[in-house]
Parts: structure tokens; C-alpha cells; sequence
């Protein structure tokens, strides 16, 4: 029978979980600033265990507000030390640390991070991997189930394959990266801690073909997968090598779920690409770009940087750099919902009408 009863966050079978804590040290951790609870009662004395909601946390838990909406669950709150915002110290309950910052949710993210930190390598190869004799691969490495690495891979220190995860010829992936189960990765240089999550393909042929006499011919596609240091790509998502240059997702960058990068692109760092959006080839993104769910772009456009792409947006043409944009074709938010208070308008003027 499932367990279906409610637990904390962080459920020992799947997650690893640190040694507690004492206040002084989770303010080290999250850069905050450590305030005593207001009763005149010392902080937890033997440390906090770990991290929970505001309406589930106990008393060797920490919890966080990050939004004013949920502040009647911080009147409440059992937690031992809550992270918040300067304007809310006074809302903390009497008997409760308060860990003061001007990004409680980045310090949450941390503090979370610290009590449940990633799996790390357990260094070794499984029997069953299939390992070219070609292939350089650190010790400190780990080699899941079912793993085949091709010929002249290398793979750098304390980097999890998972299983049934297949390396094609050449690749070489970086220290520190997290490479989930069923992943395939050809044609591509990935640089340290690159995560690619389950199902994952990286480096297949871009959409190319040309038009003959008799019906389409493929086009060869002879470049690469660039994924530069610290890059996250989701479950299923797919980024195709490029046809005569590189395709070069930049430093930082996080790709969502179902995501689709067509050949060519080029994207700078800390871009976001939410699910099921798909980037056309040869399409250029500055840094620090947000592409959000469903957008579609067309190919060989640029979109500059800083710009946002609102939710099921079509992009035919570039976008300058901090704009924001949302529609079908893309225009910027404000002409958008003018249009929509026009359309609004005309359909009330047009229901009123005596047929």
C-alpha cells in the first residue's frame, strides 16, 4: 500500500539531508541578518533540522515569506526561525527567529540547499556500463546502469552519469555535472556543473534539407552543442547541433521541460526558456533573456538583451533589448492590451445591435 500521509519536505528515501544548524550559521549561509525571538527566549539551542512551509513547520524548522499575501500564515506559523523581509520583522511571532534579508526567497533557496544538498558521484563504473577502451574518464566519476560511452569521451571529475544514459564519439562533458537516466548526448562540448535532466537529446541533426528535382535533399549538419558552465536543460527537451556553426547555450542558462533549440541558435547567459517553447534556428538571444511558456520564435531573428516573451507569444521579427513583448505576432505589452480593450469594446457596441 502507497504512504500517502503527509511528511515534511525532503523525505529521507530521496533526499539526503546535512546536519542542523545553529541560527548564527544559517545567517552565514543565506546572508541575512539574525534577529532573537521577541519573548526574550534564546534560539533554538540545539540548531534547526530543516525546512518547511509556514503552516507545517515545528519548532527546529525554518520556513520563509517571501509574498504579503501569505502573511496570516506567518502570524501563525509554529516555525523555530522564519526568513523574511525587512517590513515584516514585526509580524514575526513572539517566540520565533526572524532571518532578515531583502531576498528571502534567495535565502531560502539557499538555506534549503544547505539542509538537503545534491546527490554527489559515488565514484566507480557499474558492471554493466559498455565504456570505449578510447574513453578518459575520471575516477572520482560515476558511471550509472546500462550507461555506453563512446569512443574518445572524456568526462571530468565528480560528473554522474545516469542510467541507460548513452555518450555519442567526442563528447566531453565538465566537471560536477548531473546527467539524468535516458539522456543521449552527441556532437557537444557541455562545460562544468551542466545538469540535463531525463530524456534529454543534445546534439542531434538540425531540421535542414534542401529542395531537388526529385523531392528534399538532407543537408549535412557539421557543427556542435555548446553548453557552457552551469547550464540546466529539463526532461525532454531537445537542442540540435548546428548545421555549419555552433549552437551555444550561455553560461547560467535554464532551460525548462519539452523544450525545443533549433540549430544555430546562439543564446547568451542566464537565459530562461519556459516549457514547450521552441526557438527556430540561427535565432540569436542576448543575456538574460525570458522566453516564456509556448512561445514559438521564427529563425534568424535577434531578440536583445534583458527583453521578455510573454506566454504562447509568436515572434517573427527582432526584439530590442529590455522590451517586453506578448501576442501573436509579438508587440509590446501595453499597444497588446490596448488592442485587446479595443476588441472588448467594438463586441459589446456590436452584442447591443437589434439584428
Amino acid at each position: 500500500m502507497s504512504d500517502r500521509t503527509a511528511s515534511p519536505p525532503g523525505d529521507s528515501r530521496f533526499f539526503r539531508r546535512a546536519a542542523r544548524a545553529s541560527l548564527a550559521h544559517l545567517a552565514e549561509i543565506a546572508g541575512a541578518t539574525a534577529v532573537v525571538p521577541r519573548d526574550g527566549s534564546a534560539a533554538l539551542d540545539s540548531g534547526y533540522a530543516g525546512v518547511a512551509p509556514l503552516q507545517a513547520a515545528g519548532p527546529d524548522q525554518v520556513s520563509f515569506l517571501d509574498n504579503r499575501r501569505y502573511a496570516a500564515l506567518l502570524d501563525a506559523t509554529g516555525a523555530g526561525a522564519v526568513i523574511v523581509a525587512p517590513a515584516f520583522v514585526d509580524r514575526v511571532p513572539a517566540g520565533c527567529a526572524a532571518l532578515v534579508t531583502s531576498a528571502p526567497y534567495l535565502a531560502w533557496a539557499r538555506i534549503a540547499a544547505y539542509f538537503h544538498p545534491p546527490t554527489q558521484a559515488v565514484p566507480g563504473r557499474h558492471p554493466s556500463a559498455v565504456i570505449d577502451a578510447s574513453a578518459d574518464i575520471d575516477p572520482s566519476a560515476e558511471i550509472g546502469p546500462f550507461v555506453c560511452v563512446g569512443p574518445n569521451v572524456r568526462v571530468g571529475a565528480r560528473s554522474i552519469i545516469g542510467p541507460q544514459t548513452v555518450l555519442g564519439e567526442g563528447v566531453t562533458v565538465g566537471a560536477e555535472c548531473r546527467i539524468g537516466a535516458h539522456v543521449t548526448v552527441s556532437h557537444a562540448l557541455l562545460g562544468d556543473r551542466v545538469t540535463l535532466f531525463p530524456g534529454v537529446r543534445i546534439g542531434q541533426e538540425g531540421f535542414g534539407f534542401a529542395v531537388g528535382p526529385n523531392g528534399f535533399e538532407t543537408v549535412p549538419q557539421l557543427g556542435r552543442v555548446i553548453l557552457e558552465d552551469g547550464v540546466e536543460v529539463g526532461a525532454n527537451s531537445a537542442i540540435d547541433r548546428g548545421s555549419a556553426q555552433d549552437t551555444v547555450i550561455g553560461a547560467g542558462s535554464r532551460l525548462d521541460n519539452l523544450v525545443m533549440i533549433g540549430h544555430n541558435v546562439r543564446m547568451g547567459r542566464c537565459c530562461i526558456v519556459v516549457s514547450q517553447a521552441g526557438i527556430s534556428g540561427s535565432t540569436e538571444l542576448g543575456d538574460f533573456v525570458t522566453i516564456a511558456a509556448q512561445a514559438g520564435l521564427i529563425g534568424h531573428i535577434k531578440i536583445g538583451t534583458k527583453a521578455r516573451v510573454g506566454a504562447q507569444c509568436g515572434v517573427m521579427s527582432d526584439v530590442e533589448a529590455g522590451a517586453d513583448v506578448i501576442g501573436s505576432p509579438a508587440m509590446p505589452f501595453r499597444e497588446f492590451f490596448r488592442n485587446v480593450a479595443v476588441l472588448r469594446k467594438l463586441a459589446k457596441k456590436d452584442a447591443g445591435k437589434t439584428p
